[in-house]
């Protein structure tokens, strides 16, 4: 079977679920190619797993002091690029197209014909079980014609009784080595206002990682760090906490090593909302709608929560894949559940 697999790169979350299935995928010698789009290509780190994929602009929601800004997304929306990228991307060499809420293989592969099965937390949404705070509307025109798919599998943290399977989270460096240290990773705030913020707790030590951090820095109470995938998962199995904006993949990787959370979802952005309250009612997490100081204090006081064991290898998902039989995938989800034990406030 050859494979094309579209992966969303406006998020770094939709990039490490498919580090994991990529990995799985080689190691079952199974012949992929990948596409990604979202950012340009120069901005994107920590790819060789992929090997030689290629990149287009794709559509990406544009964003200011931790809000989406609609109109610039509007003006920032290259159309007229997505819709040739679609038309010139030849997708007839592939027996199945894998997508997590990538739109120019999606279309493409609509367009040819090419069977399209959308692995992705953006698919939970299609259940009316699971929360989803805000959705409206254009949300829900969002979801379906995005980047349409034949068989949608969402990813959760909890199944609410559907066809939904757990993060697979790889953990790459475990180490013993724990600090006090609170790691930072919110990318749609400014980096000045995370400052101001970390610095009014002069207790506490902070690692910051974001997307405009061009060179390491430390300073007394907060380091610096630029993107690198290695020395952010060092830091994220050695700290005491993580505070994030509410993306997915983060607060999974978080869960399974155990670390306690407090987020700040991007406002406007109904996914991220909806995480937000989902991980807030699973008493999971803590939310703040701001950078809030009192919020954070308290947060900080809290000790850490019981690491949850997501499965790491989803080979069974592959497999499944292979087999070719997709209209039942109760029975698969069931068995990805069975060994997951969840903290007894969960249950």
């Amino acid at each position: 079977m050859r494979i094309l697999y579209g992966i969303q790169g406006t998020g770094n979350g939709h990039i490490t679920r498919a580090r994991v299935m990529a990995k799985a995928l080689a190691a079952q010698n199974v012949d992929v190619d990948y596409v990604f789009s979202g950012r340009p290509r120069d901005q994107y780190f920590d790819m060789e797993r992929f090997g030689q994929y290629r990149t287009f602009d794709g559509l990406t929601f544009s964003h200011d002091h931790g809000k989406i800004n609609y109109l610039k997304t509007a003006s920032n929306a290259k159309l007229f690029g997505l819709i040739k990228d679609i038309h010139q991307l030849d997708v007839s060499c592939y027996d199945l197209v894998l997508n997590d809420f990538e739109p120019v293989s999606a279309w493409a592969a609509k367009k040819a014909g090419i069977a399209v099965i959308n692995i992705s937390h953006q698919a939970v949404f299609n259940y009316e079980q699971v929360p989803a705070k805000g959705m409206n509307w254009i949300n829900k025109q969002i979801l379906k014609y995005f980047a349409p798919a034949d068989i949608s599998l969402g990813v959760h943290w909890f199944h609410f009784g559907q066809a939904i399977i757990p993060p697979f989270i790889e953990r790459e460096t475990p180490t013993s080595a724990l600090s006090e240290d609170i790691l930072v990773y919110m990318p749609f705030e400014e980096l000045d206002e995370i400052s101001d913020l970390l610095n009014g707790q002069h207790d506490h030590n902070f690692v910051v990682y974001h997307p405009s951090i061009e060179k390491d820095v430390d300073t007394r109470a907060i380091k610096y760090r630029k993107p690198c995938r290695q020395g952010f998962l060092r830091d994220l199995e050695s700290c005491a906490g993580v505070i994030a904006n509410a993306g997915f993949e983060l607060s999974s990787e978080a869960l399974c090593v155990g670390k306690k959370l407090l987020l700040k979802p991007l406002d406007g952005q109904f996914e991220q909302a909806s995480n937000a309250e989902t991980l807030s009612l699973l008493g999971l997490a803590n939310v703040m709608t701001g950078l809030d100081d009192a919020v954070l204090e308290t947060w900080l006081q809290q000790e850490s929560k019981d690491a949850i064991n997501y499965p790491s290898d989803p080979t069974p998902l592959i497999d499944w894949l292979l087999a070719g039989d997709y209209k039942n995938p109760e029975k698969l989800c069931q068995s990805l559940w069975q060994p997951i034990l969840m903290p007894q406030f969960v249950r």
